[in-house]
C-alpha cells in the first residue's frame, strides 16, 4: 500500500506541474475559461474544444477565441462575446473567472441547467449589451448590484427559480430595451419605478407570484410595444393610465386575478394588435370604444363575468381574426356585422347567453377557421355560407336551440375535422356526403330530431374515430353494412334511433373499443365474427330483438369490460368462458331467454343478481341455486338410499376430524397453513409460497402489523406480500372479507392473487407495480391529458368498490401513497379494503361483514361513513394532482368563491392556452373535487355521480 501512495503522490505532483505549465503558456482569457469550464458539468462533452495546446504563443493571439461559444474582436485578442446557449450544460457558478472579460459585450448561457445563486461579479462586466441567462435554473433572489451595466439593452432572465421582490433598481438601466423576468416565483408587487423606463419596448413579468396592485406608472412606458404581465396574483382594477401606452402593440394581462371593468381609456391604444385579458374575474359591459383600434387582430376576454352583448361597433374591427367571449355571462343577439368582418377566422363565445339566430352571412366574407357557439340559447337554422371560405376545420353548436334541415353547405366542407350539433332539434336527413370528407374525425349529431338513416356512405370517411346519432328517435334505417371496416373508428354510438335490420358482420374492426346500439329494433343473431375487435371494450345491444345465442368468441376479447345484452330475445347458455375473462366488469343478459347455470368464475358471482334476472330457465350464484344432484340416482328410493348412505358417511368422516383436531390440539399445534389462489396466481401450494419469503425484500417498516415485502414465487412471478395477524376465533371471518377482497377486480384496482394462511395469520399476495405511487410522483411534470387520465382512473376504480360490489367494499385509506402505478402508468389504488381488515382482525367491528339493510337496499350508517370519507379523500387527491402537490388537505380550507382564481393558477400551471379545449376540463373536474370534499358528507355526491361528472355527463347548465 506504501508503494501506491507514493505513485499516487509522484502522478499527483507531475499533472499539476503540467497544467501550471499549460496555463503559463495560455493567455488569461483562455486560463479563466479553463478556470470556468473546470466547475461546469458537461456530461455531453460540448466543450471538448476548450484547450489549450503545449508549447509557446509567439503570436500573443488568445487561444480562446477558436473555442466553440467564444467570439472575439478582429484581432482575435480580445473575447468580446460568449455564448454557451444550449450546451446541456450544469453547475453551480462561482463568477470568479469573470474579472477578466472587461471588453464583453454579450453573454449568454441560455438553454442549460445552471443553478444556484446568480453570481454577482457578472455585474462587473460593465461593457455588457445583452445579458442572457434564460431558461436555468437558477434560485434565490435577484442579485444587487445591476445598475452597474450601464450599457445594458437586454436582460432576459425568462424561466428561472428566482424568488422575492422585483429589483425597482433595475429601472436605472438607461438604455434597456429588453426586460424578461417571467416564469420565476418573484413576488410583492411590480415597483412603480418600473414606469420610468425611457426606451424600454419589451416587458415581460408573467407567471410569477406577484401580487398587489398594478402600478398605474406603468401607463407611462411611451415606447413599449410588447407586454406581457399576467398569470399573477394582483389586487385590484386594470389602471386606466395604461390606454396612455401609445406604441403597444400586444397587450397580456390574463389570468391576473383583475375585478372591475374593462377601462374604456385602452380603445386609444391605437397600434394594438393583441389584447389578452381572459381568465380574470372583469365585469360590466364591453366598452363600443374599442372599436376604436382597427388595428386589432386578437381579442380574447374569455373565462370573466363580462355581461351585456356584444357591441354593433365592432363592425369596424376589419384586422380582426380572433373573437373570443367564451365563458362569460353575455346576452343579447350576435350582430349582423359581425358577419361582414373580412379577417375573422376564430368565433367563440360559447358558454354564454347569446340568443337568437346567427349572423345569415356568417362566414360569406371571410374564411372561417373555427367556430364554436356551444351552450347558450340560440335557434334558427346553421348559416349557409359558414363554410364558404373552405377552410372550416371545426364547427361547435351544441347545446342550443338550432332547428330545421341541417344547412347543405355542410356537404361541401371538405376542410371539417370535427363537427358537433348534438343537443338541438335539428331535423331532417343527414346531408353529409361522407366521400367528401376525407379528413373528419369526429361528429356527433346525437339528441335531436334527425330522420332518414345514417348514410350508406359514411364508410368513405376514412379518417371517423367517433360516431354518434343517438337520441334521434326518427332516424330509422339500418346500420351501414361497411361500417366496421372504418380503419380508424373507435366510438359509433347509435342509441335510441328506431334502426332495424341487423347487425353486419364484423369482417374488420381492429379500432373499435365502444359500440352502444341499445333501444333500437334490431333483429338477428350477434355475428360470431365479433371476437374480429380486439380492441372493443364496451358493446351495448340491450332493449333490441336479437335472438341465438351468445357467441362464444366474444369471451375471448381481451380487454371487453362491459358487455349489455339486456332486453332481447337471446338463448342458450351464457359461455363459460366469462368466467376466465380478466378485463369483464359488467356482465348483463337479463331479461332474455337464457337457460343453463351461471358459470361459476367468481367474477360473475360478484355482479348484481339484476344483471341476469328475467331469465326463467337460469341459475346459480347470484340466482336461486340450481336443482340438486338427487335425481341423477333415478327413483325417489334409491335417492332416499343414497342420502342415507352419504349421510353415514358424513358421520363418519366427521368423527374422524374430530379425534384428528383433538390430536394437534393436545400437542399445540397453530394448525396447518393453507393457500386460496384467486385468478391471475398459478396454484401454488402454501409450502410454496413461504420458502419463497426466505429471500424477501422488505418495502416498509417490518415490525408493522401491515408491513409490505416483495417476494419471489416459484416461476418468477414477482408478488408484494402484506402480513397481518388476528387473534380468537376470527379466522371464517377474516377469510370471507379477504376474499371478496380478491374478487373485486377492476383496471384501475391492484389485484389480490392469493392468500396463504393459518388459524392466526395470513400473507396477502398483491401483484407487484414497480412505478412507484402517486405520493412520489406527484411533483412530477404531467401535461393535462395525463393529470385528467389518473383522476378518471382514481374514479373508475373507487365507483367499483362502492357500486358494483355487492355489499360495497369501502377503500377506507384513499391518500395518493395508495394510488400505484403500472408499467403504462395507469393508476391502481392499492390498500383498498384493508383498514376495514385491521379492524376485523382486532375485534373492533363485530364479525358479520356489513352489507346492505336488508328490504331498503341502503347501506348501513357505518358503511355510508366509510363510502362518504372516500369521496372526500378523492376529493384531496384532485387538488394533490391538479397543483403538482401544491395543495393537500385542501378541501378544509378551499372556499367555493377562490374557485376562479384557483382554476386560473391550475390552467397556467398546465400551460393551457386561451383557447384549449382542455379548459371546460379543468373546471369540471375542480368543480367534482370541490363537491367531493364539502364539510357535511350527505352534501357529497356519490362516487358513481362524481363519475359521471368526470365523464362529461353534467347535467345542462341553464
Amino acid at each position: 500500500m506504501e508503494i501506491f501512495h507514493v505513485l499516487y503522490l509522484n502522478l499527483f505532483v507531475f499533472f499539476t506541474m503540467f497544467t501550471a505549465a499549460v496555463f503559463g503558456a495560455a493567455d488569461p482569457y483562455s486560463e479563466a475559461l479553463l478556470s470556468l469550464k473546470s466547475e461546469l458539468v458537461d456530461d455531453f462533452n460540448s466543450l471538448d474544444d476548450w484547450f489549450v495546446p503545449p508549447g509557446e504563443n509567439p503570436s500573443g493571439k488568445v487561444f480562446a477565441c477558436f473555442w466553440s461559444g467564444v467570439k472575439c474582436n478582429k484581432n482575435n485578442t480580445i473575447v468580446v462575446g460568449l455564448n454557451l446557449s444550449m450546451k446541456k450544460l450544469s453547475g453551480v457558478l462561482s463568477g470568479k473567472q469573470l474579472s477578466v472579460f472587461n471588453d464583453l459585450v454579450d453573454f449568454n448561457i441560455s438553454h442549460n441547467s445552471f443553478s444556484g445563486q446568480l453570481p454577482v461579479q457578472i455585474f462587473n462586466l460593465t461593457n455588457l449589451r445583452s445579458l442572457d441567462i434564460s431558461r436555468n435554473n437558477f434560485s434565490g433572489h435577484f442579485p444587487g448590484g445591476i445598475p452597474s451595466l450601464v450599457n445594458l439593452v437586454v436582460l432576459d432572465a425568462f424561466s428561472n427559480s428566482f424568488s422575492g421582490p422585483l429589483r425597482a433598481e433595475i429601472s436605472q438601466l438607461e438604455f434597456l430595451k429588453v426586460l424578461n423576468l417571467a416564469g420565476s416565483y418573484f413576488s410583492g408587487p411590480i415597483p412603480s419605478q418600473f414606469g420610468s423606463f425611457k426606451r424600454l419596448e419589451f416587458i415581460h413579468l408573467a407567471g410569477n407570484l406577484l401580487n398587489g396592485e398594478i402600478p398605474p406608472e406603468l401607463g407611462m412606458l411611451k415606447t413599449v410595444t410588447h407586454m406581457e404581465i399576467g398569470y399573477n396574483f394582483y389586487q385590484g382594477k386594470i389602471p386606466w393610465q395604461l390606454g396612455s401606452m401609445s406604441e403597444v402593440q400586444y397587450l397580456d394581462i390574463a389570468g391576473a386575478n383583475l375585478s372591475g371593468s374593462i377601462p374604456k381609456e385602452l380603445s386609444n391604444l391605437t397600434k394594438l394588435e393583441s389584447l389578452f385579458l381572459f381568465r380574470n374575474q372583469l365585469t360590466g359591459l364591453i366598452p363600443w370604444e374599442f372599436s376604436r383600434v382597427t388595428t386589432l387582430k386578437s381579442l380574447d376576454l374569455s373565462d370573466n363575468r363580462l355581461s351585456g352583448p356584444i357591441p354593433e361597433s365592432f363592425s369596424d374591427l376589419k384586422n380582426l381574426r380572433l373573437l373570443s367571449l367564451m365563458y362569460n355571462e353575455m346576452s343579447g343577439t350576435v350582430p349582423e356585422s359581425l358577419a361582414q368582418l373580412p379577417s375573422l377566422e376564430i368565433l367563440f363565445i360559447w358558454n354564454n347567453f347569446f340568443s337568437g339566430s346567427l349572423p345569415e352571412n356568417l362566414g360569406r366574407n371571410s374564411k372561417l377557421r373555427w367556430v364554436d357557439v356551444s351552450t347558450n340559447n340560440f335557434n334558427g337554422s346553421i348559416p349557409p355560407y359558414i363554410c364558404s371560405g373552405g377552410v372550416l376545420f371545426k364547427l361547435i353548436l351544441f347545446s342550443n336551440n338550432f332547428t330545421g334541415n341541417l344547412s347543405q353547405s355542410l356537404s361541401n366542407c371538405p376542410s371539417l375535422v370535427r363537427l358537433r350539433l348534438e343537443d338541438n332539434s335539428f331535423s331532417g336527413e343527414i346531408p353529409l356526403k361522407f366521400s367528401h370528407l376525407s379528413d373528419i374525425n369526429y361528429i356527433d349529431l346525437s339528441r335531436n330530431k334527425i330522420t332518414g338513416g345514417i348514410p350508406p356512405d359514411i364508410s368513405q370517411a376514412s379518417n371517423l374515430q367517433y360516431f354518434n346519432v343517438s337520441n334521434n328517435p326518427k332516424l330509422g334505417g339500418t346500420i351501414p353494412p361497411q361500417i366496421w371496416s372504418l380503419q380508424n373508428l373507435q366510438n359509433f354510438s347509435a342509441s335510441s334511433c328506431n334502426i332495424t335490420g341487423s347487425l353486419p358482420p364484423f369482417k374488420s374492426c381492429k379500432s373499435i373499443s365502444v359500440i352502444e346500439l341499445h333501444m333500437n329494433s334490431l333483429s338477428g343473431t350477434i355475428p360470431e365474427t365479433v371476437s374480429n375487435c380486439e380492441e372493443l371494450e364496451v358493446i351495448d345491444l340491450a332493449n333490441n330483438k336479437l335472438f341465438g345465442s351468445i357467441p362464444e368468441k366474444m369471451a375471448k376479447l381481451p380487454i371487453l369490460g362491459v358487455i349489455d345484452l339486456s332486453h332481447n330475445n337471446l338463448s342458450g347458455q351464457i359461455p363459460a368462458k366469462f368466467g376466465n375473462s380478466s378485463s369483464l366488469t359488467v356482465l348483463n343478459v337479463s331479461f332474455n331467454d337464457i337457460s343453463g347455470s351461471i358459470p361459476s368464475a367468481k367474477a360473475l358471482k360478484m355482479m348484481a343478481s339484476s344483471a341476469f334476472a328475467g331469465n326463467p330457465k337460469l341459475c346459480g350464484a347470484p340466482l336461486r341455486p340450481c336443482p340438486g344432484s338427487v335425481a341423477i340416482f333415478g327413483s325417489k328410493s334409491k335417492g332416499k338410499l343414497v342420502l342415507v348412505l352419504l349421510l353415514c358417511a358424513g358421520v363418519v368422516i366427521f368423527v374422524a376430524a374430530a379425534l384428528l383436531g383433538i390430536f394437534f390440539f393436545r400437542r399445540g399445534s397453530k394448525g396447518q397453513w393453507k393457500m386460496v389462489s384467486f385468478l391471475g396466481l398459478p396454484q401454488f401450494t402454501a409450502n410454496d409460497i413461504l420458502r419463497s419469503f426466505n429471500s424477501t425484500e422488505s418495502t416498509e417498516g417490518s415490525e408493522s402489523q401491515a408491513a409490505v415485502c416483495k417476494a419471489v414465487l416459484p416461476t418468477g412471478i414477482t408478488v408484494s406480500v402484506k402480513k397481518i395477524e388476528w387473534g380468537g376465533n376470527r379466522l371464517n371471518v377474516m377469510s370471507e372479507f379477504i376474499t371478496r377482497m380478491g374478487n373485486a377486480r377492476h383496471k384501475n384496482l391492484i389485484r389480490l392473487l392469493g392468500f396463504c394462511y393459518n388459524k392466526h395469520q395470513a400473507y396477502l399476495l398483491y401483484d407487484y407495480l414497480p412505478n412507484g405511487n402517486l405520493a412520489e410522483k406527484i411533483r412530477m411534470k404531467r401535461d393535462w391529458a395525463a393529470k385528467y387520465n389518473i383522476v378518471l382512473g382514481i374514479a373508475r376504480g373507487l365507483c367499483f368498490l362502492h357500486h358494483d360490489c355487492f355489499p360495497a367494499i369501502p377503500h377506507g385509506d384513499l391518500k395518493s401513497s395508495n394510488v400505484v402505478f403500472d408499467e403504462n402508468m395507469e393508476p391502481h389504488l392499492a390498500e383498498f379494503g384493508f383498514k376495514h381488515l385491521i379492524q376485523l382482525a382486532h375485534g373492533s367491528v363485530p364479525a358479520k361483514v356489513a352489507r346492505r339493510e336488508s328490504g331498503t337496499g341502503e347501506f348501513n350508517n357505518g358503511i355510508k361513513e366509510e363510502l362518504h370519507a372516500d369521496v372526500y379523500g378523492f376529493g384531496e387527491i384532485i387538488f394533490e394532482v391538479l397543483t403538482n402537490g401544491r395543495l393537500t388537505s385542501a378541501g378544509s380550507s378551499l372556499k367555493n368563491k377562490q374557485s376562479d382564481g384557483l382554476v386560473r393558477e391550475i390552467c397556467n400551471e398546465n400551460e393551457v392556452g386561451s383557447i384549449s379545449s382542455f379548459q371546460e376540463e379543468i373546471k369540471l373536474v375542480l368543480d367534482v373535487a370541490i363537491l367531493c370534499t364539502r364539510s357535511i358528507p350527505s352534501d357529497r355526491p356519490s362516487m358513481e355521480e362524481a363519475l359521471k361528472l368526470l365523464s362529461g355527463l353534467k347535467p345542462q347548465r341553464k
